[in-house]
């Protein structure tokens, strides 16, 4: 079991955010979430989904959102300062932003921490642990390009959610698969959304 942070921005992207976390308890992971109140505002718009302020309400609303999983979920203000991926001696295995905000990023890049989401950030660069960003915006500007390239050379996963088609998608959670599942590949965390490159019908072979 690996403990995973998965933390939501208010970007446009929460249906990637949401499928990525029913993928993680169903696989046996333990997620400690905490998420934006302007992701609370994207989630009601894109999904119609109420994320509670109050994070015992958030956990039963998600359990009974998701259904049956053998992970661990255990949600967490962005103000809880206490919480274990607050500090280096307890950073988890891995983190991932869902969607991210560039104003997320830049406060990340700049090494601010001033609520648990970035302070969270900031723990898994220092400790060299693994750190996902997953950026939704279009199209991107010089600042945001080279706040990416500082966190890709801080050791950061800079990952846009832009779905292949080479898979033959039929409906959006296809797309929504394909994102999810590059992220679960960069995580280690075992999958069957997306055939392998090769596996794929229709795939080039490797004499091609």
């Amino acid at each position: 079991m690996k403990t995973i942070t998965l933390a939501l921005t208010g970007a446009s992207g929460l249906p990637y955010a949401l499928r990525l976390l029913e993928c993680l308890l169903q696989s046996g992971q333990r997620v400690h979430l905490v998420y934006s109140q302007a992701a609370q505002i994207v989630a009601a718009q894109e999904l119609e989904l109420t994320l509670p302020s109050r994070p015992i309400e958030a956990e039963k609303m998600l359990r009974e959102h998701i259904g049956e999983f053998s992970g661990e979920l255990r949600v967490f203000g962005r103000d809880d300062w206490f919480a274990p991926m607050a500090s280096g001696s307890n950073p988890g295995d891995a983190m991932v932003i869902c969607p991210c905000t560039m104003g997320t990023l830049a406060a990340v890049a700049a090494g601010l921490s001033d609520d648990l989401i970035t302070r969270a950030a900031d723990v898994m660069i220092k400790e060299k642990r693994q750190l996902i960003l997953v950026p939704r915006e279009a199209p991107f500007s010089v600042i945001h390009l080279e706040n990416m390239l500082k966190l890709a050379q801080a050791g950061a996963v800079i990952l846009p959610p832009n779905p292949g088609f080479y898979h033959h998608p039929q409906s959006v959670l296809d797309l929504v698969d394909f994102v999810v599942a590059r992220i679960l590949d960069h995580l280690g965390v075992a999958h069957t959304l997306v055939q392998p490159w090769g596996r794929i019908s229709g795939g080039a072979s490797r004499d091609d």
